[in-house]
């Protein structure tokens, strides 16, 4: 029989840099954003322009007051078409969704795009303290798990 001096070695596992996978390192950050008292025809403008779904609402003070969407907008055409009134009237505090879900920045992305699936919405504001940072919608869930390794998760 062969007897080790040398004692047991323990093998020191590499260590991989941590990856993030938090909302906050994916959301989009640079936002147009929507005021309260523009007018839907100003809405649609910037949502054809500028090639968007939809966008925050914020007061003054930077403060979250609600989203507006292609929806919101489309209601309205209908609305014009059946008061047979070609012209979009109307301001976005008029048609914007008030109760809006949002998330903390420092959400896992995987719990975040299980809420995209639960809640069924394309979009979220991320909030920290009340104020708006950002926006994350499923494109950019896909965009941060595509860019994960797989041993990390």
């Amino acid at each position: 029989m062969v007897k080790s001096f040398q004692g047991v070695r323990q093998v020191k596992p590499t260590k991989e840099p941590v990856q993030p996978v938090h909302v906050e390192d994916y959301m989009t950050r640079q936002l147009i954003t929507f005021r309260p008292e523009q007018t839907m025809e100003e809405v649609i403008k910037i949502l054809l322009t500028k090639r968007i779904s939809g966008g925050p609402v914020v007061d003054e003070e930077g403060n979250l007051v609600g989203i507006i969407s292609e929806g919101d907008c489309l209601k309205e055409v209908v609305r014009g078409k059946y008061n047979n009134t070609p012209t979009l009237h109307g301001t976005v505090r008029e048609h914007m969704a008030t109760e809006v879900k949002t998330m903390a920045p420092e959400m896992n992305i995987f719990d975040a795009a299980r809420m995209f699936l639960e809640l069924k919405l394309r979009r979220f504001p991320v909030l920290k303290d009340g104020r708006l940072l950002g926006q994350i919608s499923q494109r950019d869930v896909m965009r941060a798990v595509q860019s994960l390794k797989n041993s990390t998760w």
